[in-house]
């Protein structure tokens, strides 16, 4: 072989390491492109998996709100009833309480009237009366218990019961002349109305 031919060989040769690294070059790209996709896939999942969790979470949340606001309706409910027993039974127990007070006042009215020449015992007895009566008051007034004597107001329906109308040019009609029992509160809330007679016109008779 001449020297012209294995100079040509030779080249020939170089170029075939050159040519399969170039092709083990061209090869190692697409695994690069694999793992990309692999890694955006993996990630992809990786949200999705977190914005499930996400919603779960929303839905336990959601859930518990409402049950903690069925919670506190019910025990909101159990307290107002327990409210309402309690203020029934201290009303009941009021009511009967302003009953034995207007029963005292009923025997008070009963003596004779005041006169300069009455027996002693009838002004100490009436005396007796009066002061227990004034205690008796002071003590329901002290636990919430007022009275309240309506006689010249306005009648008023929320407050008052008209038992009878009586003519009158004194007094504009509607006003109260005359009370039987007065108005009864228990904290500032109504627990007995008076019972009134009620100031009509006389052109009304």
């Amino acid at each position: 072989m001449t020297k012209e031919e294995n100079l040509h060989a030779n080249t020939e040769n170089s170029s075939v390491p050159d040519q399969e690294q170039d092709s083990r070059g061209h090869e190692t790209i697409f695994p690069q492109e694999e793992n990309g996709t692999e890694s955006s896939d993996s990630s992809s999942s990786q949200n999705s998996e977190v914005d499930k969790l996400k919603n779960e979470l929303q839905v336990m949340k959601d859930q518990w709100m409402r049950s903690e606001a069925e919670n506190q309706n019910l025990r909101n409910r159990h307290k107002k009833e327990l409210e309402d027993t309690r203020l029934y039974t201290v009303q009941k127990f009021a009511r009967d309480i302003v009953e034995a007070a207007e029963n005292l006042r009923r025997g008070i009215d009963s003596l004779p009237k005041p006169a300069e020449n009455e027996d002693p015992m009838i002004t100490k007895m009436r005396e007796g009366f009066e002061s227990t009566e004034r205690s008796f008051l002071k003590i329901l007034e002290k636990n919430g218990i007022k009275c309240e004597d309506p006689t010249g107001s306005p009648f008023d329906a929320n407050k008052h019961q008209a038992m009878a109308e009586q003519p009158s040019d004194e007094h504009p009609q509607g006003t109260i002349i005359q009370s039987w029992t007065p108005t009864w509160t228990l904290n500032d809330r109504l627990l007995k109305p008076a019972m009134v007679v009620v100031a009509k016109s006389p052109e009304n008779t």
